[in-house]
């Protein structure tokens, strides 16, 4: 596999390795189970009472809807590293993706425990999250940055939304939801930090629409 100095730092894939490598993060993110960074798993060590089997299906509901959430950031990383100007941005997305990859095991693992399924359309989610991070990468690294903190900061807040919506009792669920709201604030404040720009309201608007109308078919599809 040939790979070069990225300017800025970092490294490059020539483009028909990163072509193999995009190709085989999206079978492994739609079809597989990524690798992650190895993190156990925030619901191993929790006990949770027993759920009725109306509670199960409302949790694997929403869990789906948190998995097919991370199917859609693996897909904006990638698509935004692809782009990416600098070798640090292009890290960055990649660091982040990893920890994603990360809330991809927790809910999958989470859903199968609740007798639930993923999201049917999930190829679909990839392919338009993929489109769109490509577009935030072509228009600037400054850009890309503020469209992963813009990302994260919405992701955090349905997250918080779903704390509200979990049955009590779910206590695996939450453990779960819990640590994926805070690596997403971790990564908000990473993209700030490094530069990112704060995305004009129209645009931020546009981004919670199609959020909600994600989350919806992804509820019951």
């Amino acid at each position: 596999m040939t790979e070069k100095e990225f300017p800025g730092g970092g490294r490059q894939y020539s483009p028909l390795d990163q072509l193999f490598i995009s190709a085989q993060t999206a079978l492994t993110t739609v079809f597989g189970s990524p690798r992650g960074t190895g993190r156990p798993d925030p619901a191993e060590s929790v006990d949770c009472p027993e759920l009725d089997p109306e509670q199960m299906r409302e949790s694997a509901r929403l869990m789906r809807v948190n998995h097919v959430g991370e199917v859609c950031a693996q897909a904006l990383y990638e698509g935004q590293a692809l782009a990416a100007r600098s070798g640090d941005v292009r890290d960055a997305m990649s660091r982040a993706a990893a920890e994603e990859q990360d809330h991809l095991l927790w809910c999958e693992q989470r859903i199968k425990e609740l007798g639930g399924r993923k999201s049917l359309l999930n190829p679909l989610w990839y392919t338009g999250a993929l489109c769109i991070g490509a577009f935030a990468g072509v228009a600037g690294d400054k850009w890309s940055l503020g469209f992963l903190r813009e990302t994260e900061e919405q992701v955090e807040a349905h997250l918080d939304s779903h704390l509200d919506r979990l049955p009590l009792q779910d206590l695996r669920s939450r453990a779960v939801v819990s640590q994926m709201k805070s690596d997403e604030r971790a990564h908000a404040q990473t993209a700030q930090s490094a530069g990112g720009a704060t995305l004009p309201w129209p645009l931020s608007r546009l981004m919670r629409t199609a959020a909600r109308i994600m989350t919806g078919a992804a509820r019951w599809v």
